[in-house]
């Protein structure tokens, strides 16, 4: 079926390929357009110069900091701004069209003083003084190409150094060792608490990425070195930049992925305001059932952005993100002994959250001030039925509904004064979380319960904020300096600003115009999830509150060299260290919160106390070249090492360990409009825990499990072999007057590598269905292992039709 289906799609694509064979898309009415600004107060900037890299094509801005090239030949350009006064800048791929204008805004920073020695050649990659480590900017273009992404950010990170991937189809961004909750993401300053569908509360994974590129501008991507006023993760923080909507008409963009279909819309609204605003819906489900699998997912999604322009000192942006998401079970897969364990095993669950946030702007002489105002909220419930049978509330075993809402404001002032820039401000939120849980389970050592509880929770928390970042002696070093302080109302704990201080500093030392050493340390403070906080007994006690939960904390340790070439390219080396406190330490399962997260669900509900310890450690190279003569190319060597103490207080590796990944990343177009791209990646094996066979057999504890209970004396004792895979993507453009088509092929996995999962355990059932007792041990079941490989090659075809 899944052949046919692929065959369908490609007599499509060869339909298309033959009615637009004729090729009009070489007419030369491509524009570049827009406006060159001062970054502190957003005034124009005249005359600056503004050049097309490798051609001779460019022009000037005028008294209002316009600027606009035409008769350009639709394709990808580098451009190049220069201007008296302000640090020079490049603006990588953009992309050209005849449909409508590149518009393109260009923020120029101020530069005291005129550099001769010492003229650092990073533009290319946007290098802050405030995160001169740990920091890669990536670009929507990037995104979009990337092979085996599928559009999704989530995806494409895990080309960059650092980035742990796991042999499973889900998005879970692992960090530098750290878990899966360790990250926080910003759209347009918003912070939004989730980036994929079918979230794991508690977490940040899932198998499909929220966010629609078709907004993004670029993101920038942390993993250390945070800055002071977003800074409460321990381990990334992603800042997504949208795009405004054009300004010239009304436009549509019409995609049809791997995995769902959608409709983005964009204009102006009046003079002073423009909008971008999408849909999406996923057809996943009708391929996993044409495929027998017992899970249907299907997922919805909007995205909006609106800007206003009150004047040139102050505007507004009101962005906002949304998801539906429901998760099925596909009885009639119930054939196979995997489709049957699964469908024993997987709830059935239902989705629901946005984010809504308003963004408010004023411009001063020497600053710039931020407001901003937003809520977002998470509906999440989950239920099980024994057998899956419904009929009777006897088979209940679990039923899970769970709400968080927070109310956030955040004001900030950035200030500049010759080479000074301060930037300082307070924030603060009100959290409501509500949990109604009923689940029964049976522990690690074979005990069998009942939870019972539901939870209401509100508490306010605070936040203050500043950073000052200088350079001295001509800008061959540059320091930076921060302090943040989190405090929350929730308990006396937390409630003191003075223990959760966290500085940080970061240096840059410029040996050369090329080459160039960096260093950043600090400390980082998170909340734990709120289904640790509020998690309550029988009796209604915060169970948590009571064992004395607190702030994880994360000290970091980074640094670095750093050589930039000159035609856009740079060789980096990283080394870096994190040391862990105070993480929730599960007392059922006597191990740490940050060995799971990685799986459908809600990690943290149940007993904890803040005891648990751990580190990271390894070494990070990159090499990267931005689009050259057509080449681009992106090489990632990471060794890792991730620890966490057990119950035995001996450092175990955890559940992130990969200790050696590689991601090799390149491509090519070709003429006609024609792009390849190939991606390889390669992890060492990931430890996992094994079963405790003994107490899984019991009968009374399958009974309620239907699954493996790990045996947490041998936490993360073994590890499953190595895996890697290839990804492909071919593009073919088309660029006509009014409209372009994009038609792309992505295959990945392309020689069908199959990783070794750990495998199911399961019991020996009879011709009924029934299980087997073991004959040889009367209170068990008889029990058997089910091989769980993953693995296949995944073709997609993909058009994308704008207007």
């Amino acid at each position: 079926m899944r052949i046919q289906i692929i065959n369908e799609k490609c007599k499509l694509i060869f339909l298309l390929l033959s009615l637009f064979s004729f090729q009009n898309s070489f007419a030369q009415n491509g524009i570049i357009t827009g406006r060159v600004y001062n970054s502190i107060n957003n005034e124009p900037v005249d005359f600056a110069t503004i050049g097309i890299e490798g051609t001779t094509l460019g022009t000037t801005s005028n008294e209002a900091g316009k600027f606009e090239i035409g008769g350009l030949t639709p394709g990808l350009y580098n451009l190049q701004v220069t201007s008296v006064g302000y640090r020079s800048k490049t603006i990588f791929e953009i992309v050209v069209t005849n449909s409508k204008p590149a518009e393109i805004d260009i923020a120029l920073e101020s530069s005291a003083t005129e550099l001769e020695e010492i003229t650092v050649k990073s533009d290319a990659f946007n290098k802050s003084d405030e995160s001169p480590v740990s920091l890669r900017t990536i670009g929507v273009n990037e995104i979009q190409r990337n092979p085996g992404g599928n559009r999704d950010i989530s995806k494409v990170i895990q080309s960059f150094p650092g980035v742990s991937y796991t042999a499973t189809f889900r998005n879970d961004v692992i960090i530098r060792g750290g878990a899966p909750n360790e990250n926080r993401f910003y759209l347009d300053d918003v912070e939004v608490p989730n980036i994929n569908h079918f979230a794991t509360q508690g977490s940040s994974g899932g198998p499909v990425g929220l966010i629609n590129v078709d907004f993004i501008k670029d993101v920038q991507f942390y993993s250390s070195a945070f800055p002071a006023n977003k800074g409460t993760g321990v381990s990334s923080l992603f800042e997504f930049r949208q795009k405004d909507g054009r300004t010239d008409r009304l436009g549509f963009t019409a995609t049809v992925g791997s995995s769902d279909f959608g409709l983005t819309a964009e204009g102006p609204v009046g003079s002073k305001s423009t909008f971008i605003f999408s849909v999406r819906r996923s057809y996943l489900q009708l391929l996993f059932k044409a495929l027998q699998l017992p899970f249907l997912p299907i997922y919805n999604d909007y995205q909006l952005k609106y800007k206003f322009k009150f004047d040139q000192k102050n505007e507004l942006n009101i962005i906002s993100l949304g998801a539906l998401d429901n998760f099925k079970l596909n009885l009639d897969a119930n054939e196979t002994e995997s489709q049957k364990y699964i469908l024993a095993n997987i709830p059935a669950n239902n989705q629901w959250n946005y984010t809504i946030g308003a963004v408010y702007k004023h411009y001063g002489k020497n600053n710039f001030i931020t407001a901003v105002l937003s809520r977002n909220m998470l509906n999440n419930e989950a239920t099980k039925y024994l057998n899956n049978d419904e009929s009777s509330s006897d088979n209940l075993l679990l039923k899970y509904k769970s709400q968080e809402i927070e109310n956030k404001l955040r004001l900030e002032n950035s200030y500049f004064k010759n080479q000074l820039k301060l930037n300082y401000g307070v924030a603060y939120e009100f959290v409501k979380y509500n949990n109604s849980t009923y689940n029964k389970v049976s522990d690690p050592y074979g005990n069998i319960y009942t939870v019972d509880f539901t939870s209401d929770l509100n508490f306010s928390k605070y936040a203050f904020f500043g950073q000052a970042t200088y350079p001295f002696f001509d800008r061959r070093l540059v320091l930076s300096i921060g302090l943040r302080s989190d405090f929350n109302s929730y308990d006396k704990e937390m409630s003191n600003p003075v223990k959760q201080l966290s500085p940080r500093l970061s240096a840059t030392y410029n040996i050369s115009e090329k080459f160039n050493f960096n260093f950043s340390t600090g400390i980082y403070y998170q909340l734990p999830p709120y289904t640790v906080l509020g998690y309550r007994d029988a009796t209604g006690n915060l169970v948590n509150k009571n064992n004395g939960v607190t702030y994880i904390r994360s000290q970091h340790l980074v640094a670095g060299f750093e050589y930039y070439s000159a035609n856009n390219g740079r060789i980096s080396i990283e080394g870096f260290y994190k040391k862990y406190n105070h993480y929730p330490f599960l007392l059922e399962d006597s191990i740490s919160l940050a060995n799971v997260g990685a799986d459908f669900g809600v990690i943290g509900n149940e007993p904890v106390t803040s005891t648990s310890e751990g580190r990271s450690y390894g070494l990070e190279i990159l090499a990267q070249q931005k689009l050259l003569k057509g080449f681009y190319g992106l090489a990632a060597i990471t060794f890792v090492r991730s620890e966490f103490l057990d119950k035995k207080r001996s450092y175990a590796p955890s559940s992130w360990d990969n200790k050696f990944i590689v991601a090799l990343t390149a491509g090519k177009k070709f003429k006609k409009n024609w792009e390849l791209g190939l991606k390889w990646r390669f992890s060492a094996g990931s430890p996992y825990t094994p079963y405790d066979t003994v107490t899984s057999a019991l009968i009374p504890v399958w009974d309620v499990n239907h699954q493996g209970l790990p045996d947490y004396n041998y936490l993360n004792a073994e590890r499953i072999p190595a895996y890697h895979q290839l990804d492909l993507r071919v593009d073919k453009k088309w660029f006509f007057n009014k409209f372009n088509l994009d038609l792309y092929l992505d295959i990945q996995n392309v020689y069908n590598f199959q990783a070794q999962l750990p495998q199911y355990i399961d019991v020996v059932k009879d011709a009924n269905g029934f299980p087997i007792v073991d004959p040889d041990n009367p209170g068990s079941y008889k029990i058997k292992f089910i091989e769980n490989p993953s693995g296949n090659v995944l073709p997609s075809i993909g058009i994308v039709f704008e207007y």
